[in-house]
C-alpha cells in the first residue's frame, strides 16, 4: 500500500499514512471546515458562480494529479463537495487529511485574490 503516494510516504515517519485511521484519530485531525468520521471526510464549497465553482475543479483536479491522491469531485450549480478517502485502505489515511489541508490552502489562496467568486 505505500507505493500510492511514494513521494509522501518515508518509512522513517514512524507510521503508515496509508494505514486506515480511527474515528477519533480523524476528529482530532480534522482540517478546519471538513466533516466526517474514519469511513470519509467532505467538505463543501460555494461560490457565486457556477464558472466559478468549475475553475475551482480544475484546481483542485491539477492539485489531486501533482499529489497522486485524488478526490470524489461533485459539482452542482454553485455548490462543489469534496470527499477524501482511501479505497485501499478502506477508509480515512492521513494521506486523505494532508490532501484537505493542501485543499484549504488552495481554497484560502484563491479566497484571498478574489478567484473563489464567494
Amino acid at each position: 500500500m505505500a507505493d500510492m503516494c511514494p513521494e509522501l510516504y518515508d518509512p522513517r515517519m514512524g507510521y503508515d499514512p496509508t494505514r486506515k485511521l480511527t474515528d477519533g484519530d480523524v476528529l482530532d485531525r480534522m482540517p478546519e471546515g471538513w466533516w466526517g468520521d474514519a469511513g470519509k471526510i467532505g467538505r463543501d464549497f460555494g461560490f457565486d458562480t457556477y464558472q466559478a465553482g468549475v475553475d475551482f475543479v480544475v484546481r483542485v483536479a491539477a492539485l489531486a494529479e501533482a499529489r497522486g491522491h485524488h478526490p470524489d469531485i461533485h459539482l452542482y450549480y454553485r455548490r462543489v463537495r469534496l470527499t477524501f478517502f482511501t479505497y485501499e485502505a478502506g477508509g480515512v489515511t492521513q494521506l486523505d487529511l494532508d490532501a484537505a489541508r493542501a485543499v484549504n490552502a488552495l481554497w484560502d489562496e484563491l479566497s484571498s485574490t478574489g478567484e473563489t467568486g464567494a
